[in-house]
C-alpha cells in the first residue's frame, strides 16, 4: 500500500495548482492578464485528454491488481502533470 501521505499531498498540490490556474485564466478572460490565442479551446481540450489518460491509467493499475490508493494516484497523475504545466506556462506569460 502506497504511503497515504503521498496521496494526500498529490491531491492537495493538484487542488492548489487548479485554483491558481482557474484564477489566472479568469483574470485573462476579463482582460486583466495577457491571454494566448486559443487558450479557451486549449482549456477544454486538455480536460478531455486528461480524463481519457486518467481512465486508461486507472484501469491499467486496477488490471495489475494495484491497491485502491495506487489506482487513485495513477488516475490523478495526468491531472497533476497538466496543472503543474499550466501554472508554469501561465506564470511565464505574465512575467514576459
Amino acid at each position: 500500500m502506497q504511503n497515504m501521505w503521498t496521496l494526500w499531498t498529490q491531491m492537495a498540490r493538484i487542488g492548489v495548482e487548479s485554483q491558481v490556474v482557474i484564477g489566472m485564466r479568469t483574470a485573462a478572460m476579463m482582460g486583466l492578464l495577457p491571454q494566448a490565442p486559443g487558450e479557451t479551446a486549449r482549456m477544454v481540450n486538455e480536460k478531455q485528454d486528461a480524463a481519457a489518460q486518467s481512465m486508461k491509467l486507472a484501469l491499467r493499475a486496477a488490471g495489475e491488481g494495484a491497491a485502491a490508493d495506487q489506482i487513485l494516484s495513477a488516475a490523478l497523475r495526468p491531472y497533476g502533470r497538466r496543472t503543474t504545466a499550466n501554472v508554469r506556462r501561465l506564470t511565464r506569460a505574465i512575467t514576459k
